[in-house]
């Protein structure tokens, strides 16, 4: 499939979004990239870990405490795959390139591919956000239904029910299976993968081989198979639930939209910033420690226009994004609390495993 084309307006809302943004960092006389609040808690994240990995592996606690640490194991890797890595991936960590390159790299130690990954989500997801057959979060095909144009199956209609379970089984499937789909095919989805390079090749393998010793190998001589199957169960689990959880609540809910282009052309018909607005939505951006444990994504309208921006200033350009959007009569999504979010997205997989 050929990648869409966006509309091109005379008067365009992305310009004059970009010119309120641009001043309040002037104004403010602030960066748009991270700031010691962010490299503090990035550290907290790293530090906690680590030392929550060394008690698992070498001190193996018991059943009970175990899967208790399991769990908060699970949670820092979700914490710092939306607080470091994101941000580094994009940029947006820190004003030096070194640094972003080091914040996105955990998600190489973490068993992901920062390649696949920038490839996947800052060039294909963050440009065509919602759009079937480009946009590959959307495509979880034949066990879930995530928009009226893919094909319904029988099992959809009971795709509401057991959404949680699939949605754990990211993290794993991950790591172990969907990174090595898209090196070996070169593609994500229908997208053609760019070229990679000899030192692409090598840091792909380099840190897969890495992690398998890490959090496989390692474990299992020191703790034993059975011990650290059930902590690596537990964590990787729980961390594919939250990760899954966080960006499906992102655009997969009711009032999001899921544009398609009109031929012959293969046009969208809006212009890239309302196609984010319409297919984006926030939700419970008032809890400062949702924002906090997730990386500001609650904020995802911020971030989807903004993918430079850090976090950490989410807040804040809010508020200039939904006065533009008032005044450019531009629909402005949000759910005032996560458990209205996640009904949402409940709803819809129940609207989209039945229609």
């Amino acid at each position: 499939m050929s990648t869409p084309k966006f509309a091109v307006k005379a008067h365009s809302f992305h310009a004059e979004l970009k010119r309120r943004v641009n001043a309040y960092f002037e104004e403010q006389g602030k960066r748009p990239t991270g700031n010691f609040q962010l490299f503090f808690k990035a550290i907290a994240f790293a530090v906690a870990l680590i030392a929550v990995y060394v008690h698992l592996v070498f001190f193996t606690p018991g059943i009970v405490l175990g899967i208790i640490e399991s769990i908060i194991l699970g949670g820092l890797v979700s914490a710092i795959g939306f607080n470091v890595m994101h941000d580094g991936a994009h940029g947006s960590f820190s004003k030096y390139k070194p640094v972003n390159v080091l914040a996105a790299f955990s998600l190489n130690i973490l068993g992901g591919s920062s390649f696949m990954w920038n490839v996947k989500h800052n060039i294909i997801h963050h440009a065509y956000t919602n759009v079937d057959g480009v946009d590959d979060d959307i495509d979880i095909q034949p066990w879930m239904r995530m928009s009226s144009t893919q094909k319904k199956y029988r099992l959809h209609k009971y795709q509401h029910r057991y959404f949680w379970f699939l949605y754990a089984l990211l993290y794993i499937l991950w790591i172990f299976v969907l990174d090595y789909q898209k090196y070996f095919k070169q593609k994500i989805g229908t997208m053609p993968l760019k070229k990679m390079h000899v030192s692409d090749h090598v840091v792909f393998w380099a840190f897969k081989i890495a992690h398998l010793f890490i959090f496989v190998a390692l474990p299992i001589y020191v703790a034993g198979f059975l011990p650290w199957l059930l902590g690596f169960l537990v964590s990787t689990l729980f961390a594919g639930f939250v990760l899954s959880i966080v960006f499906q609540l992102a655009h997969t809910v009711e009032h999001t939209h899921f544009p398609m282009p009109v031929e012959p052309d293969n046009r969208l018909e809006d212009e890239w910033a309302i196609h984010q607005l319409k297919t984006t939505a926030n939700f419970a951006t008032k809890n400062k420690l949702i924002s906090m444990l997730v990386g500001g994504l609650n904020f995802q309208v911020e971030h989807h226009l903004f993918p430079k921006i850090s976090h950490i200033h989410y807040p804040a350009i809010s508020k200039i994004i939904k006065q533009t959007c008032q005044e450019f009569n531009i629909e402005y999504i949000e759910y005032p609390k996560m458990r209205m979010a996640l009904a949402s997205h409940v709803a819809y997989l129940r609207e989209m495993g039945r229609g």
